[in-house]
């Protein structure tokens, strides 16, 4: 049985504030459970009588059989699910020297948890283990965020710090797309370095953009034609991470 009082500290878990006071975060769905419960130390977890059948053998420090109409009262989804589950929000300090030899992420005040949590999956798609959030970017522990990554976030090694002033710091390319950038297809593309994806509506902030060593830019096709005004960010992403990740194929 899933109690009023675990149905309300459940849902408390859809506010920032109580999701840092207590260093736990809430997901729900089979799939995204069942990644994450591989991945990080689950707290508490609540499903139907089926769903535990069929998964036996789970690692949670609770686990509560619940009727669909509890875990309906306890879900934050439109359309809830048979299985829930608290897991302990990771924790990860971003080192220059940690990001040698490797091609990473930095997001700069992104804000849309949809866009960041497609973005978290575009980056464990293409291997970047590495994402490092500017103190603006929206919390990726967010609910609506954790379910659009379907587990990635598990995989991600993410943080958030002072964007300016890391970037600052290390002795790598620094990419980032503006208008005025080399056409990305044409640019020289190293195996590490920084990808910045700027704001949905201010791209990258003047302070990140003088650290920006090679600026890229999407062309358009054919080029100089008229069409959308711009691309959605997690589609940007993963036309640049494609393109780098292409030229890292080519050279092996």
């Amino acid at each position: 049985m899933l109690s009023q009082a675990k149905q309300k500290w459940i849902r408390s878990l859809e506010l920032k504030k109580f999701r840092q006071e207590q260093g736990l975060f809430l997901a729900e769905g089979s799939k995204c459970c069942l990644d994450l419960l591989e991945l990080l130390p689950c707290r508490f977890l609540a499903a139907t009588t089926d769903w535990l059948e069929t998964h036996p053998g789970l690692r949670a420090a609770e686990i509560v059989e619940a009727s669909t109409e509890e875990i309906r009262k306890a879900s934050l989804l439109k359309n809830p699910q048979e299985v829930l589950a608290v897991f302990e929000t990771p924790s990860y300090e971003p080192t220059a020297e940690g990001l040698n030899g490797k091609l990473s992420l930095a997001l700069d005040n992104i804000q849309d948890p949809g866009n960041l949590g497609t973005i978290l999956r575009i980056a464990d798609w293409f291997g970047i283990r590495n994402v490092i959030c500017s103190i603006g970017t929206v919390d990726a522990f967010n609910p609506k965020t954790v379910q659009a990554t379907m587990g990635a976030i598990g995989r991600i090694r993410l943080s958030y710090t002072d964007l300016p002033a890391f970037l600052d710091s290390v002795q790598l390319p620094v990419y980032g797309t503006f208008l005025e950038g080399e056409i990305l297809y044409d640019a020289n593309l190293q195996n590490e370095g920084i990808i910045v994806m700027g704001n949905e509506g201010n791209g990258i902030s003047k302070a990140v953009e003088t650290l920006v060593t090679n600026k890229l830019f999407i062309p358009d096709f054919p080029i100089g034609a008229t069409g959308s005004e711009s691309l959605n960010v997690s589609v940007a992403t993963a036309i640049v991470c494609s393109e780098f990740r292409r030229r890292a194929r080519m050279k092996f």
